[in-house]
């Protein structure tokens, strides 16, 4: 199967278009001519923008068959048609690819485009995005709507410099004007985003208490101080407040990331990931962040944020230097993070600690008896977990073991066939004391077979079916395919998209087990076996049909 993730050109990602002809000006040329002519203005139009179109077309098939190309022409047609009807042609990139986005989405819905063009039925991709309730997640839609309320010449300055990694002169082009006035504008871009987002914050907060919070939460943000105790008490307690100050944290460094997920939703990461510009010049897309107060960057503080809360589920909130070095370092993490810190060990510590004291080593409930086995058909007990370097680089010192029960079907995460080889599909199958059925979470994600050591979970090779692979070190270039988050609500979340959880493919009790776009239903969550040993033992349900209920709610809520 072709690889999802498109190749980066070796050329610019500016090749198209005449100096000096903004892409309005090649629009207006488009709307003077006679009906059902196209000419210079359409060819130049989509030299500019249909590379990067089209990479986003693949990444959402997840797949680089002609089917991307068609759904890339049926994005320019719509998007070129409303721009022929008078709509403003400023800032087409975003338009462009949410239109590759919604393409997708629509045809993968309509059966008799799916019958005939089968990648868009593929679990990562068309179909995936079909059973989405959104393609925005609920942490995004302040900058969603912050952005899609900014004018056209802030959306294009922002999203060529912070998502596309451009140099300077290649927005400044498309718009018409000379850099030194690009670059002033996107100041001001800044700041109207981030005042867009504030406004979202008050105008659609749930209660008064969110709106009273509402400058007390930006302006401590935006100085790098630490928030009153009255609004981190709130922040615990209110999720929405939690999800506005994690998107206010963003302006303090790179947007690249908050803007595309806010846009596009869907395969943000990844493309984010193909923009030729981010591989090159990482320094000068930091040096986008606007520092605010004396001594630009001569202060050599360590950045202010959040920092990253690495429990079941965390909390990642970029950073940026202090200005002055003289400002007292105090972090949001000092404000927020720890604070979340001890609630969560406090609610997690009293399920998921042993009562007795005892240091003995994790153990699974009644799945599985102790002791060790030498082959699969010796002994009713589990093997030991391989400690090959050759599998996962460095091994953690304790691993969990347990089976995976999914909430809805009340079924275990099982082998079909009954045989752990490499590219055996995952069903759900009836809960039992099977080898099959037993997994070891380590300590950084990696989910290994107990029946067969050296295969591990891997939801990315066969287009998000999930199978068995071969295991891989956290550093290899699939390392992140068999590794997994596991939060406190149970969802087992794959490290290479971040927007999708591990579920059930259907209804059928029988059925594999794919990828989904997160939506935090029922049937993306999983128990595990009671844990009765150690702190270190894994467990996010207590009896069967029964699981942990902790709101974390960190940047993967």
């Amino acid at each position: 199967m072709p690889h999802p993730h498109p190749p980066r050109p070796s050329y610019s990602p500016y090749s198209g278009g005449v100096p000096g002809e903004s892409d309005e000006s090649l629009a207006a040329q488009l709307r003077s001519r006679p009906e059902g002519e196209t000419g210079p203005p359409v060819a130049l139009l989509t030299a500019r923008h249909w590379q990067a179109t089209h990479e986003y077309a693949v990444i959402c098939l997840a797949t680089s068959d002609r089917t991307a190309s068609m759904v890339t022409a049926a994005a320019f047609h719509q998007v070129l048609e409303r721009v022929m009807r008078a709509e403003s042609a400023v800032a087409l990139r975003p338009r462009f690819l949410v239109a590759v986005r919604d393409t997708v989405r629509e045809w993968s819905a309509d059966d008799r485009i799916s019958d005939v063009l089968p990648d868009l039925t593929k679990p990562a991709g068309g179909r995936g995005m079909r059973a989405a309730k959104s393609m925005t997640a609920e942490n995004r839609k302040l900058a969603e709507r912050s952005f899609q309320s900014l004018p056209g010449l802030a959306q294009c300055l922002l999203w060529h410099t912070e998502v596309e990694a451009d140099p300077m002169h290649v927005p400044a082009a498309l718009l018409g004007m000379d850099t030194d006035m690009a670059a002033a504008s996107l100041e001001q871009a800044r700041e109207q985003f981030r005042e867009g987002c504030v406004r979202a914050h008050r105008e659609l907060a749930p209660s008064k208490e969110c709106r009273f919070y509402n400058r007390l939460l930006d302006v401590p943000i935006r100085r790098g101080g630490a928030l009153l105790p009255d609004v981190q008490q709130h922040l615990l307690e209110c999720r929405y407040c939690r999800n506005a100050a994690e998107q206010l944290s963003h302006f303090e460094g790179g947007l690249g990331t908050l803007l595309a997920e806010a846009v596009l939703g869907w395969g943000a990461r990844r493309y984010l990931d193909s923009r030729p510009g981010r591989g090159q010049s990482g320094a000068r897309v930091r040096g986008h962040a606007r520092h605010r107060g004396g001594g630009g960057e001569g202060g050599g503080g360590r950045g202010i944020g959040l920092g990253r809360l690495r429990l079941p589920a965390r909390i990642p909130f970029p950073r940026r230097p202090v200005p002055g070095g003289t400002r007292d370092r105090r972090t949001l993490l000092t404000s927020v993070g720890l604070a979340s810190v001890v609630v969560l060990a406090v609610v997690l510590g009293s399920g998921l600690w042993p009562k007795d004291g005892s240091g003995a080593d994790p153990t699974a409930s009644s799945s599985a008896t102790g002791g060790r086995g030498a082959t699969p058909d010796a002994s009713p007990t589990p093997p030991a977990v391989s400690s090959s370097p050759s599998a996962t680089g460095n091994n953690p010192t304790a691993t969990r073991q347990t089976r995976l029960r999914n909430v809805t079907a009340d079924r275990c995460l099982d082998i079909r066939g009954g045989r752990a080889t490499a590219g055996a599909v995952i069903k759900l199958g009836p809960c039992s004391t099977a080898w099959t059925q037993m997994w070891t979470y380590e300590d950084d994600g990696l989910l290994r077979s107990v029946a067969n050591p050296e295969l591990c979970l891997d939801s990315h090779a066969d287009a998000g079916v999930v199978i068995l692979g071969r295991c891989a070190a956290a550093s290899a270039e699939r390392g992140d395919d068999v590794r997994y988050d596991l939060t406190v609500r149970g969802e087992l979340l794959p490290r290479w998209e971040e927007g999708l959880a591990v579920a059930p493919a259907s209804d059928d009790p029988d059925t594999d087990v794919v990828v989904k776009v997160r939506d935090g239903s029922a049937d993306q969550r999983w128990l595990t076996d009671t844990a009765t040993a150690s702190p270190g033992s894994l467990s996010i349900g207590g009896p069967p049909g029964k699981a942990v209920q902790v709101d974390a709610d960190p940047r993967r809520r």
